[in-house]
């Protein structure tokens, strides 16, 4: 699987180690930033990564910012897109499962435990599709 990360100067930290986790599991990434410290408007790295993804030239991405929150809101107004901010694997499962979620966001202020395990859950689970695409189907209608 191919995959857009990106992330605000917050999130930087969780970042590095989900690329090398991403690695580690046979995966291939692309880094859409931020690459320092240095502040920035987590919008703008959201955008970048929610337009690549909808627009095919990644499998799904994950978005880091302090509490995935702002991430996950801005990367939503993107057509196409269904970011899911999950806190524990089971909830990462779900949202592929049954939302099909292409995003995944993670709030790094929660610190890296259970990152790895919800990480995992998201990238190994597949979208059910049956019942659940009737819904998915209701979502994308209400893009316009």
């Amino acid at each position: 699987m191919h995959i857009a990360i990106g992330c605000d100067h917050r999130g930087l930290n969780l970042k590095q180690s989900i690329i090398k986790l991403i690695t580690q599991m046979g995966h291939s990434c692309e880094d859409l930033g931020c690459y320092t410290a240095d502040p920035v408007d987590y919008p703008d790295i959201a955008q970048k990564v929610a337009e690549r993804v909808a627009k095919g030239d990644f499998e799904c991405g994950i978005l880091i910012c302090d509490t995935g929150i702002g991430m996950s809101i801005a990367a939503n107004k993107v057509k196409g897109i269904r970011a899911a901010l999950c806190h524990d694997a089971f909830s990462a499962r779900r949202a592929r499962q049954h939302n099909d979620a292409n995003i995944l966001c993670l709030g790094a202020g929660r610190g890296q435990e259970g990152i790895a395990e919800i990480v995992q859950a998201y990238l190994s689970t597949e979208f059910e599709g049956r019942r659940h695409q009737r819904r998915v189907d209701k979502i994308k209608a209400m893009e316009g």
